[in-house]
């Protein structure tokens, strides 16, 4: 992996979390508070985990490894939520675009939130990051969806084409 194809990936990442935080402004607080049977709950809480790794996998790449993990209660409104996502997608951005080919394949030590030691390529903790947010941004976008405001697409080929 090298920095051009990580940079693709997380522009990607960036637009497709515009694309689900734009639509889910659109909701009532209540709609935005409402519990659901997916695994992390609601449309607050699966975005909150999303957000969540995000900010815990770039303190990881950054040589810090928290033991506290974000929670739903953190962001009693929407605002709240895509306040801090902002912020964090600053950082997030920051550290990408100052990576090098090296670092991308060097090896970085982190701990889980429970103390558990783990050693990974960094490109690899890199991309399984984008893959989890998919997922869960998905997710979001099928309660949106419920909710009556789809986002539309948000296929990688999608990003491609629109930035081409």
């Amino acid at each position: 992996m090298n920095k051009l194809d990580i940079l693709i990936l997380y522009k990607y990442n960036q637009w497709t979390t515009a694309i689900i935080l734009n639509t889910a402004a659109k909701v009532t607080q209540e709609q935005f508070l409402a519990p659901a049977t997916f695994p992390h709950g609601g449309l607050r809480g699966t975005l909150v985990h999303a957000l969540f790794a995000e900010w815990i996998w770039r303190n990881r790449w950054q040589g810090t490894s928290p033991t506290t993990r974000l929670k739903p209660e953190d962001f009693p409104t929407f605002e709240s939520l895509r306040m801090r996502w902002m912020e964090e997608e600053s950082r997030l951005m920051a550290f990408v675009e100052g990576l090098t080919d090296e670092k991308l394949n060097s090896k970085v030590s982190y701990k889980t939130t429970k103390g558990e030691p783990h050693e990974r390529v960094l490109w690899q903790m890199m991309a399984h990051l984008v893959n989890h947010g998919m997922q869960h941004k998905t997710e979001a976008a099928a309660l949106l969806t419920d909710l009556g405001h789809s986002p539309g697409d948000i296929d990688m080929i999608g990003y491609l084409i629109e930035n081409e």
